[in-house]
């Protein structure tokens, strides 16, 4: 028999600076049966002209007009023919034995509904430097499980780590193409509760590119994205309490809206009431979010309005330098070879 037929999907929008990366990075895949399908969802930079220089027989690239994100996830799985799904953001990058790794898992513990889950490390521009912190994600763990430690911790798991078979994939459904922050976190809480079990492969690696403000995740003060998180919340909360009805499931939901309240003030207000009222329906009341101590000095001399802003400005410098200085040493070690990763950068 032929061993399993991988497809790794790549949407990718303007990231010309990482696109040729990511895609070696999914070359390089130790684990032989693969295909790799790039969709450029309606770039205006080098994306699409850079990613068609690999093409060949297992690397289809493709273009359509800018649709999102999640619509370029869609369009890449409907080309898809592999038994087995690798997600892989533009600007993120997989060690090269992530794959062969997750497929080692002994075949009556890899079914059709078990989703398979790795370590990942955030970098900026060096990857060999990438950070690996285990969380309380990083065991195996029932779907209920993680979900619940997900929304009582606000942990989480990069997208890339998750290994999901055709079955699974399709037994939870399209990516929400109206959910355009937080669509991953939506999509894999349907992933997995369609889920009979998770299995994490901690000698899997996977590489996150931490790209702050310039980030699709950053949410700023933009309305909407701010509806859009809020959307997601909404359905995470829904898909948790479909598990049941007990004291840890609401705690959960109330402690999930309590860490995101302050992303909504003060501009919001019609989605802080929505938020209070889903607190009360659950049998708790949520408290005035509080900043940091770094800004809540601000807030008595100048208001929330001008902390709030601080509190979204001052980072932003902050980033912009750590990239900068970053983004030069890495120019110094260029002509050097990623051995953690298994390929040439």
């Amino acid at each position: 028999m032929k061993p399993p037929l991988v497809s790794i999907l790549i949407p990718a929008h303007n990231a010309e600076e990482w696109i040729g990366e990511t895609i070696r990075s999914a070359m390089a895949q130790t684990w032989g049966r693969k295909e790799i399908i790039v969709v450029d969802d309606g770039s205006s930079d080098r994306t699409f002209a850079l990613a068609r220089r690999f093409e060949s027989k297992s690397v289809l690239v493709i273009t359509q007009k800018n649709l999102g994100a999640s619509a370029a996830r869609n369009k890449a799985f409907s080309l898809s023919k592999g038994d087995y799904i690798q997600w892989l953001d533009a600007d993120d990058l997989l060690a090269s034995d992530k794959i062969a790794r997750q497929m080692e898992v002994p075949g009556p513990m890899r079914g059709g509904r078990t989703l398979l889950s790795a370590s990942w490390g955030h970098f900026i521009y060096r990857a060999r430097r990438a950070r690996f912190i285990p969380t309380p994600l990083w065991c195996d763990l029932s779907p209920a499980e993680f979900l619940l430690r997900k929304l009582e911790q606000g942990q989480f798991m990069q997208t890339a780590v998750w290994l999901v078979s055709r079955e699974l994939t399709n037994a939870a459904g399209p990516w929400n193409t109206t959910i355009t922050l937080d669509d991953d976190g939506e999509y894999f809480c349907r992933v997995l509760l369609a889920s009979d079990a998770i299995r994490f492969v901690p000698e899997a690696r996977v590489y996150y590119r931490l790209a702050g403000t310039a980030s699709l995740s950053y949410v700023g003060q933009s309305n909407q994205k701010l509806e859009s998180l809020w959307r997601s919340m909404q359905l995470h909360i829904r898909y948790v309490r479909s598990l049941g009805d007990n004291e840890r499931i609401r705690a959960a939901c109330v402690s999930y809206l309590q860490r995101y309240l302050i992303s909504f003030y003060p501009q919001r207000p019609d989605i802080i009431e929505e938020m209070h009222l889903i607190a009360r329906d659950l049998g708790w009341q949520l408290e005035t979010p509080r900043l940091p101590w770094k800004y809540s000095w601000i807030k008595p001399i100048a208001g929330l309005h001008s902390a709030k802003c601080a509190q979204l400005f001052l980072p932003h410098l902050k980033w912009s330098f750590i990239r900068c200085w970053d983004k030069l040493a890495r120019r110094v070690e260029q002509r050097g070879v990623v051995k953690d990763l298994g390929y040439e950068i």
